[in-house]
């Protein structure tokens, strides 16, 4: 059995893959110059999940306002354990949230149907002083993958979910290095 609060992604040596959701000219910016640019917020907080399925309960699977362009942003490592380094929970001391430069916070995963599991996703939210960084330095890729989510979509519903699972990205625990373990976990 899974531990309740784990990092499950889809990585490789020097990458790991989260997915945020966008209305389409925010997509359509973003894929043409392959980074985020106008009219994408470098203003507010940007949230970044490694989680596919918990996004698409997020999304709708692609169907909220705002929300209809389905994004894989591949970034690497060393961004993403640095912003876990800077991360503080959100349900800590509110002027510690306040002063961080990265949030975290888990909710519960969720199946290919939506229903809550019991296990955690982690959902990081990087402020205005990490967001450049994430955007200039880390992404090493984007990837539109909102013609896949429509259509595991349509299979869910039609009751076809096993050919909608094909669909999904493989996702296995992350191996923290020793000096993040624990951090940024619920105690």
């Amino acid at each position: 059995m899974a531990a309740p609060y784990e990092i499950r992604a889809d990585f490789d040596a020097d990458t790991i893959v989260v997915y945020q959701a966008y209305a389409p000219a925010v997509a359509d910016a973003a894929l043409r110059a392959g980074r985020f640019v106008a009219p994408f917020s470098f203003h507010r907080m940007t949230w970044i999940k490694p989680s596919f399925l918990w996004l698409m309960h997020r999304s709708n699977w692609a169907r909220k306002p705002g929300q209809e362009r389905i994004l894989a942003v591949r970034i690497t490592r060393r961004g993403w354990e640095e912003a876990l380094s800077r991360a503080v929970l959100t349900t800590a001391d509110p002027a510690a949230v306040a002063r961080a430069a990265v949030h975290v916070q888990w909710d519960p995963e969720r199946s290919l149907r939506g229903a809550a599991l019991n296990q955690y996703s982690i959902q990081v939210g990087l402020g205005r002083t990490v967001i450049r960084e994430f955007a200039e330095d880390w992404i090493v890729g984007l990837t539109d993958l909102t013609p896949r989510v429509r259509k595991a979509a349509a299979l869910v519903q039609g009751g076809q979910a096993g050919k909608a699972r094909r669909l999904l990205p493989p996702e296995r625990v992350y191996p923290l290095p020793r000096a993040l373990e624990g951090l940024a976990l619920p105690r």
